[in-house]
């Protein structure tokens, strides 16, 4: 065996790959070791050699990921030359369709550019993975990243609409769309307040899936397409990526789709409170008390403090069918940003112990949440001069606390809450996860929602 730069790869041609792992390389034959201990090849996770004999053809040796390691598998598809291949040896089932995810994932880029994205590699689906959950986790996590990439100016509150029309159509679930001057007459005027000064409509978007006898889950997610602070006007460099304002929208739309896809045996809604937070003669002011769907009045402090709003009237409208679980997510507050960066999701919730089994998943998806306190003592920071509660506490401290003590008001004591406050962004490049929208927490909820809600075998 000769250490060689592969050959060229023709069309339908798959390059072997063989996995070695530090303990392995040593029960290799003679050749094999050979060639590793001359070209330095320790076998180490996510390591390539290229090689002129796998079972007589050009390939590599790939220092074999962890089984559970899907990030090491995109690691090994964004190295290797754009090509066809397929794997040598047997994985068991679970690791065999991390690999097929991550490898996809390695090869995922989004681009509005004429040409087409470049794609990458491919890898040929191991004959015992998981396609069907290979493919609904790729297909939510692309939807997902998608829209939380796309441009405000190509993605309004119409366009989220239609991406959830999208699902109802391949689901066969239902829709209804409460629109304009309409969320006054069906009592939303926290979201008609907030999206009454853009040209683009507000609106609530609903979708309903599943039996009604199944456990009810629903899903509430923030869908401000873009948010200039309103007339407390962001920074320039804040509102730089304010598109990703409905990452919330979009982490709960996927999620929705990978339920759906799953066949979850769950009673799902999904709402979507879809709005822009603009500058105009009829934009909400500082001072302004708001009604919202359950009648608490919220005093305007800072215009900027937009989300809570339009999630309050969401939440009360999840709250009154009294759904076994309610869960939200938003891009709420640069105080959950501050404590926990891009990468990990700050977590509330009315359940401790369910808190914490929701963390524990979701560091082993990968997909970390970490559960911060609903502090009751806190709550009189948000308490209103005029009014019931201020939509943004006095002072510099536990933004991300107060913002989920104000979303409580809105949730019945009864239901199961969970409230993620997130990046829904990667700020560094990192396999599989290149700069740009992400769908942070979905692969931990839907995780935690399989386990409380299996599928029948």
């Amino acid at each position: 065996m000769n250490r060689s730069t592969p050959k060229q790869v023709v069309a339908n041609e798959e390059t072997p790959l063989l996995l070695i792992s530090p303990a392995s390389l040593e029960q290799q034959p003679a050749e094999i070791r050979r060639v590793a201990k001359t070209a330095g090849f320790d076998a180490r996770p996510g390591s390539l050699l290229p090689v002129s004999d796998i079972d007589g053809e050009t390939g590599f040796l790939v220092g074999a990921p962890a089984a559970d390691d899907r990030w090491g598998w995109a690691g090994i598809a964004e190295k290797l030359p754009k090509a066809r291949y397929r794997l040598v040896d047997t994985l068991d089932p679970y690791a065999a369709t991390e690999a097929v995810i991550g490898w996809e994932l390695g090869g995922y880029r989004f681009s509005r550019r004429r040409e087409a994205a470049e794609t990458g590699s491919t890898l040929r689906m191991p004959e015992n993975a998981d396609a069907e959950r290979a493919n609904y986790t790729l297909d939510a996590m692309r939807l997902g990243r998608d829209l939380v990439n796309t441009p405000a100016n190509l993605l309004g509150p119409s366009e989220l609409a239609q991406a959830v029309i999208a699902l109802v159509e391949k689901h066969g679930a239902k829709t209804n769309i409460v629109l304009g001057d309409d969320l006054l007459t069906q009592n939303y005027p926290a979201i008609h307040a907030v999206g009454a000064s853009s040209e683009r409509a507000p609106r609530l978007i609903e979708m309903r899936w599943g039996e009604r006898a199944n456990p009810k889950v629903t899903l509430v997610g923030k869908g401000v397409c873009f948010d200039t602070g309103g007339l407390n006007v962001k920074s320039m460099a804040d509102m730089r990526h304010m598109k990703r304002d409905m990452g919330g929208a979009a982490i709960m739309i996927a999620l929705a789709a990978m339920i759906m896809a799953a066949k979850l045996p769950v009673c799902l809604r999904l709402l979507v409170p879809a709005v822009d937070n603009v500058i105009s003669h009829n934009a909400f002011r500082p001072g302004d008390v708001l009604t919202t769907r359950n009648g608490l009045t919220a005093e305007i402090a800072n215009t900027d403090c937009e989300g809570r709003l339009v999630l309050a009237d969401a939440l009360a409208a999840a709250s009154e069918e009294k759904p076994d679980i309610v869960i939200d997510a938003a891009t709420l507050t640069g105080s959950a940003r501050t404590a926990f960066g891009a990468e990990i999701g700050a977590m509330f919730t009315s359940d401790e112990a369910e808190g914490l089994a929701l963390q524990k998943l979701s560091r082993q998806v990968e997909d970390p949440l970490w559960m911060m306190p609903l502090w009751a003592p806190y709550r009189s920071r948000i308490a209103a001069p005029v009014g019931n509660l201020l939509n943004m506490a006095d002072g510099a401290y536990a933004g991300a606390i107060t913002a989920a003590l104000f979303l409580q008001e809105f949730v019945s004591p009864e239901t199961l809450w969970v409230h993620l406050d997130v990046s829904a962004w990667n700020d560094r490049a990192r396999p599989g996860r290149p700069v740009g929208g992400e769908v942070t927490g979905m692969q931990a909820l839907f995780a935690f929602l399989s386990s409380k809600y299996p599928r029948p075998n």
